[in-house]
């Protein structure tokens, strides 16, 4: 069986090389994602941190993002080998984690000192995502990158389905604290190793129809600025996608205190919450690439906005319950909402590569993800702050999460609009 395995992929790699490379990358990256970047919270606690701390490691990273991502972008269409940028941020994002998981040896300010080191790391990984975002069309015609994407969504999900088991499972089986700590440490230095490795790994992906770079100056900016402003699609686009990304961005530390402070979850039931959607993607998966491939990508992602809403549900349904049950119908509840998930995985990327001009790539795509990135420094504060202004307890969660739950749905209507001006648009 093992044969007629490697005889498969062999084959498979001859016939979709890109597919298996962007596999590859893909699992390098969320394995580095699935160790460090999803315990950044536990180990902001075990170093002493409060609610403030927690979402601060939403809000500094995303402030310093809005202040490089446009000169990134800038830098990125002017370059005529953008593998050699996304190389460096991966090296740059993995050196960070280093740095992050040296925190505890710092006598004074070790929480601090971790916002800021993951705050780099942050930094420089949207470095990775932007430079990723702008060579990626450079490599993969448009009519193969739905196939591309789909496998490399597969190989993410199931590096997203072991990892965060078995860091839960590591860190329960430690009984004190310190060792916890250390465990911590030694997570951020895999992480670190799979990021240097995956930059050397993509110095092998080579670029099939390059952009043609362009100079970085003033009247360049101010020229890339006009196109924008013109293109109608990119702004409606930008400005449904912010909406919904508020109402995401919203409950991202709520989410967790929801789960570490009032269900009571363990490491390992932790864990469980990253699997349990994965296990539900990785099911959906082929069903809605396929019915990407029949239907659009644009329809697609009204499902998996309407599916975000089950995750406010699943708070406000669980802590109602006693102990014991409460776990169990959380995970349930949050596993069916992510049976839709795949399709913000696959469609969000390519519904942008829709609506981005050609001509300056990299610059819109700079702008729209500083508008993203904006919602994701704002929205988690506001949101703990909304929880603390309601009272800070179990009723004001619910209350919080029931607002989210119904802003979802508004985000929904909003794609629903945005959906039926490009059918228009294309019927003209």
């Amino acid at each position: 069986m093992l044969n007629q395995f490697i005889k498969n992929f062999k084959q498979f790699k001859q016939e979709q090389p890109l597919s298996v490379a962007y596999g590859i990358d893909g699992i390098l990256t969320m394995g580095a994602i699935s160790i460090a970047v999803n315990n950044n919270a536990l180990f902001a606690l075990r170093l002493g941190a409060g609610d403030f701390h927690l979402s601060m490691l939403q809000f500094i990273p995303q402030i310093m993002n809005l202040l490089l991502l446009i000169p990134v972008g800038m830098l990125a269409d002017s370059l005529m080998n953008k593998r050699r940028l996304l190389s460096i941020a991966l090296t740059l994002t993995g050196t960070f984690f280093l740095i992050a998981g040296a925190s505890p040896f710092i006598s004074v300010h070790a929480v601090y000192f971790l916002l800021f080191s993951v705050a780099f790391a942050n930094v420089s990984n949207a470095m990775t995502n932007l430079s990723w975002q702008a060579f990626f069309p450079e490599v993969v015609d448009e009519g193969d990158r739905n196939n591309v994407l789909t496998f490399r969504a597969r190989m993410t999900m199931i590096v997203s389905l072991i990892l965060p088991l078995l860091v839960g499972i590591v860190l329960t089986s430690i009984p004190a604290h310190e060792g916890k700590i250390r465990a911590h440490q030694v997570f951020y230095i895999v992480s670190a190793v799979l990021l240097i490795s995956n930059a050397f790994h993509v110095k092998r992906i080579h670029a099939t129809n390059p952009t043609s770079p362009k100079k970085v100056n003033f009247t360049e900016l101010i020229d890339s600025a006009k196109r924008l402003t013109k293109n109608k699609p990119f702004i409606l686009f930008t400005a449904a996608i912010l909406f919904f990304h508020m109402t995401w961005h919203v409950d991202w530390t709520l989410f967790f205190i929801g789960q570490a402070t009032y269900l009571q979850m363990n490491e390992l039931m932790l864990s469980f919450t990253p699997v349990v959607a994965t296990l539900m993607q990785l099911i959906s998966l082929k069903f809605w690439s396929r019915r990407n491939a029949r239907k659009g990508v644009e329809k697609g992602l009204l499902f998996g906005i309407l599916g975000l809403a089950m995750s406010p549900l699943a708070i406000i349904v669980s802590t109602t319950l006693p102990q014991g049950l409460n776990i169990a119908v959380f995970l349930f509840i949050h596993a069916i909402g992510h049976l839709a998930f795949a399709n913000i995985t696959l469609n969000l990327f390519q519904c942008l590569l829709n609506v981005v001009d050609e001509h300056n790539r990299s610059f819109s795509i700079s702008v729209y993800t500083c508008f993203i990135m904006l919602s994701n420094a704002i929205m988690p504060v506001l949101g703990v702050a909304l929880y603390r202004g309601l009272g800070g307890n179990i009723d004001a969660l619910r209350l919080t999460f029931m607002i989210v739950f119904l802003s979802r749905f508004v985000a929904a209507g909003v794609w629903i609009l945005y959906i039926r001006y490009r059918e228009q648009q294309k019927n003209k």
